[in-house]
């Protein structure tokens, strides 16, 4: 199913759909500040669907998005000095943190090979809505085959993934047509000195005019 994703009534009727279909342990497929993603809520059952759809190793962690630092918090993610000064000025925005923490709180397959967990504030009005509505993190992965672009839009994910469509496991949400925009800068934070794992819509320059010594 496709469901239409801008308009604030639009939102307003999705998030309710969505909001279902998630917590049934199913999955979505959604814009962002940056490119498609497909995603699902932070729970076994939706990382194994997630991890099936996409045709990658189950235990390969995906990001989070969140609808702000207190969501993180309550997860038991710790933010150093320069974590809270990276989201304090790029949150909510395109740059992903990795955090230590959430022993207990989340899902171990979400902690990368740095022993962090991947978190962004989305700045996308309508995402930023449903993980409100929500109270809880859903993950996040480009949309796309291994290897492949990521759909510019609604159409394109319902054609790389048609089964997922026609089966009622992938909701995609429709939120236009997005342009050529980088994915997320990536900052990995799980030590006292922070370094970047990958440049994207937020350059180095950028972070260091901000956040001057704290930056990567």
């Amino acid at each position: 199913m496709i469901v239409p994703f801008e308009t604030d009534a639009q939102i307003d009727a999705a998030i309710v759909v969505a909001s279902n279909h998630l917590r049934a342990g199913r999955l979505i497929g959604y814009p962002t500040e940056t490119v498609y993603g497909l995603g699902s809520l932070a729970t076994d059952v939706g990382l194994d669907g997630l991890a099936r759809l996409k045709g990658r190793p189950p235990r390969k962690p995906f990001l989070l998005l969140i609808s702000g630092r207190a969501m993180a918090e309550r997860a038991d993610l710790i933010f150093s000095p320069s974590a809270k000064a990276l989201a304090d000025a790029f949150w909510p925005g395109p740059l992903t943190l990795v955090l230590p923490g959430g022993d207990d709180k989340l899902p171990a397959r979400l902690r990368g090979a740095e022993g962090g967990i991947a978190v962004r504030h989305t700045s996308h009005r309508g995402m930023a809505r449903l993980l409100t509505a929500l109270d809880e993190p859903v993950t996040s992965t480009s949309a796309n085959r291994p290897g492949g672009p990521a759909a510019p839009g609604a159409g394109k994910i319902a054609e790389l993934f048609p089964a997922a469509v026609a089966d009622g496991s992938l909701l995609i949400l429709d939120g236009g047509v997005l342009g050529n925009v980088p994915p997320s800068t990536l900052v990995d934070c799980t030590s006292a000195v922070p370094t970047i794992i990958r440049e994207g819509a937020i350059p180095r320059a950028e972070l260091r005019r901000a956040v001057g010594r704290l930056a990567p």
